[in-house]
């Protein structure tokens, strides 16, 4: 296959022909990388002072995702994301208090506590079905919605995005085959951050490539810069376009590198060699959007530095929110599942609710026992 699509390099200098995007446009898809940074960072704190259990960095990774958002229409296309995938909420404005709901697990989450942190799911300001930890299970889910959609008459497409690791998955190959043969609207995003968790991509696959992989489902792929946020937008957009006209499916490989571990319990110095984590490190994609913007006019190291301390700010004040918010009530754990709650449900309910009620808790005005 070809080289990788680039068009800003790692001094931040144009290599190739940049998109037509307006000012404000960049400056969000900047803001959206230094949010996921800040975001990124604060959770680390949050983690290992003890206040939330579990962490997914997304540092390195940020541009992928946030070139793919800028390419999507929030208003009526879905994302089915894996657990590295922040920049795409944070471009599409989701609040940093919405996030650490889901940190904290507290009544506000839209998972009301029920799954592990970073585990998001939102209906607004965009479609974003809950991400789900075992590999590859949102890929087949996607080229169903993709197909629902078309089915429904909506002219929406559908994204779902993968690790390297996960292309080792039924769910990857089935959701390709079954995209291939019903030309469905849905793009394959595979962020290849070279290492799934301790296995590098060297043994993951003997595919000269991860998107040489489209070729045998039918699917057109193509491999990109996943550091250079243009050109994953590039690249992106085709796909969004040829998916919305009815031309079918893509799969794109964004090629990144993920600089901090697999989760908040890994240590990526235990088997990443040092010299490639260095040369990732020179590579990584903040820096060098931030050059490019700064010699295009567009940003100054001033605004740019504002651009980083807002979102600090603004990190620190959604956590010490989510923070503050009461737990989920006992009896979210007998909702919303079913429409009308049935007998037995509400049986164990109440029995669970007295139980505690007899241990001496206080229950609420609700019969409903904080947990």
């Amino acid at each position: 296959m070809s080289d990788p699509l680039q068009i800003i390099d790692v001094e931040g200098n144009l290599t190739g022909t940049a998109p037509e995007l307006d000012n404000s446009t960049l400056i969000q898809m900047y803001t959206a990388i230094v949010r996921t940074r800040a975001f990124d960072s604060r959770c680390m704190n949050l983690q290992r002072t003890g206040k939330i259990g579990f962490s997914v960095p997304n540092r390195g990774v940020e541009a992928t995702s946030v070139g793919a958002a800028a390419a999507m229409d929030a208003s009526k296309d879905w994302f089915a994301p894996h657990y590295r995938d922040f920049g795409m909420l944070f471009y599409n404005d989701v609040p940093a208090e919405a996030m650490f709901d889901n940190m904290f697990g507290n009544s506000d989450d839209t998972a009301v506590g029920r799954q592990m942190p970073v585990h998001f799911s939102f209906t607004e300001p965009l479609k974003w079905l809950s991400i789900s930890s075992p590999r590859g299970t949102q890929i087949p889910q996607a080229v169903g919605v993709s197909l629902a959609a078309r089915k429904r008459g909506e002219d929406a497409i559908a994204l779902t995005t993968f690790g390297d690791g996960s292309t080792s998955t039924l769910g990857f190959h089935s959701g390709m085959n079954f995209a291939g043969v019903m030309k469905a609207p849905t793009v394959f995003l595979c962020q290849n951050n070279q290492w799934a968790i301790s296995c590098p991509s060297s043994s993951q696959t003997a595919s000269e490539s991860y998107a040489i992989k489209g070729e045998a489902y039918g699917v057109p792929s193509c491999i990109v810069d996943g550091n250079d946020v243009l050109a994953v937008y590039v690249a992106m957009k085709e796909a969004v376009d040829r998916a919305r006209a009815g031309d079918g499916p893509t799969l794109i490989e964004a090629i990144t590198f993920r600089l901090g571990g697999h989760s908040t319990s890994d240590d990526p110095t235990k088997y990443v060699p040092a010299e490639e984590l260095e040369k990732a490190e020179s590579e990584e994609p903040l820096k060098r959007f931030r050059a490019y913007l700064i010699n295009e006019g567009v940003l100054t190291d001033e605004s740019a530095d504002k651009i980083r301390e807002e979102a600090d700010a603004e990190m620190l004040a959604g956590a010490r929110a989510a923070e503050a918010k009461a737990r989920p009530v006992l009896g979210t754990i007998f909702t919303d599942v079913w429409q009308e709650q049935p007998a037995h449900l509400k049986q164990q309910m109440e029995y669970c609710i007295k139980h505690y009620s007899e241990r001496d808790e206080a229950v609420d005005e609700n019969g409903e026992f904080p947990l």
